[in-house]
């Protein structure tokens, strides 16, 4: 699978755009907020339906214009399929395959299997458990449907319990039996959540520490730990015995909704006892094996956005991931870079077909 071209107009700083592909390697070179990195986010938009680097939809509009469009062409399995995303102010986001708009844009999660690797990656180390949980949850949802469908549901119970609590807490009453209702939903959906991220976790660990390994060629003792209150006791018992908690505070304290992933060195946190390079490394690590996981599961060489990632890395670990290029581990591949000279001298030693676009 590849995008064989791009359009855009009236996104982020672009006023127009139209790009043909090579199916291997593709550079973007030029000054830093020129535009480089909203041409990958564009293509991010096209599998995920959302930018990677702003959630808010109408900020993606170029300033003083009132939509924006992205309009791709892919080759899967043999077949050309056109994606358009577009927005107008005022109005919803419209995500469209072949000519026909979809539904609901979870329907077309996965469809173009896509991983990138960022400098605002560090997000995942830096923030709060939410980012962490999104990660699991977007590699996850790219393969199983079902799964992002338990997750939306899930969220709605959660928000309508929490809204019941606020009523009982605004109205000094209580209806135990309209709150079980909720708490018997948040069960069946929490658990089934739960088992399919501790699945994948089995799966996905092993993937993360070989590529880990390949990349610092070390022995250092590195590790991902699922963090959930359901490893200890069901989420029914969790609600029942949090629920006087829950009244006083007015949301819900117990689920699937507090679970995190703790990035560890040494079997301590990586976010205050690893160096930089050991951070760096570890993210990288977390993407190539989401790339490699997505691989297996799929069948399918998602597309591989690298943006500004040969400023964040020494000689030695270009080396290795332009090695990966070599052994024919990734399909197409988009770089961002600021220095011409280094991006061709990079992709002509991996021998393969590449185009640059100065911007």
């Amino acid at each position: 699978m590849y995008l064989k071209n791009l359009s855009l107009l009236n996104y982020k700083n672009i006023s127009e755009g139209n790009f043909e592909f090579d199916s291997k390697i593709n550079c973007f070179v030029g000054k830093n907020g020129i535009g480089k990195t909203n041409v990958l986010d564009a293509i991010y938009h096209l599998s995920y339906g959302k930018s990677y680097f702003n959630p808010l939809a109408i900020q993606n509009i170029k300033h003083g214009e009132d939509f924006f469009v992205i309009d791709g062409t892919f080759e899967k399995n043999d077949r050309s399929e056109q994606i358009v995303c577009s927005l107008k102010k005022g109005q919803k986001k419209v995500l469209k395959r072949n000519g026909k708009a979809y539904d609901k844009f979870s329907e077309h999660i996965g469809f173009i299997p896509l991983v990138i690797i960022s400098p605002s990656d560090n997000d995942l180390i830096m923030e709060g458990s939410e980012t962490r949980r999104k990660f699991i949850d977007s590699v996850i949802s790219q393969l199983d449907p079902t799964y992002l469908q338990e997750l939306i549901s899930y969220q709605k119970v959660i928000a309508q319990r929490n809204a019941l609590l606020k009523y009982f807490a605004l109205n000094h009453t209580f209806d135990k039996e309209t709150l079980g209702i909720y708490n018997e939903q948040l069960t069946a959906l929490g658990h089934s959540v739960f088992e399919k991220r501790k699945k994948f976790l089995a799966d996905f660990i092993p993937i993360f520490n070989a590529h880990h390994h390949a990349i610092t060629s070390s022995a250092e003792n590195i590790s991902l730990v699922y963090q959930s209150q359901l490893h200890e006791q069901t989420l029914d018992k969790l609600l029942e015995e949090n629920l006087q908690r829950d009244r006083v505070l007015q949301y819900t304290s117990v689920g699937i909704h507090k679970d995190d992933l703790s990035f560890e060195i040494d079997e301590h946190p990586i976010k205050k006892f690893g160096s930089q390079g050991q951070q760096k490394s570890f993210l990288i690590a977390l993407k190539l094996a989401q790339f490699d996981f997505m691989k297996k599961q799929s069948g399918v060489l998602p597309i591989l956005l690298f943006d500004d990632i040969f400023d964040k890395l020494d000689e030695t670990r270009v080396s290795k991931i332009v090695q990966m290029v070599n052994d024919k581990v990734f399909g197409q591949i988009f770089i961002s870079d600021t220095h011409p000279e280094r991006t061709e001298e990079i992709v002509k030693s991996t021998h393969q077909s590449y185009r640059i676009f100065t911007l």
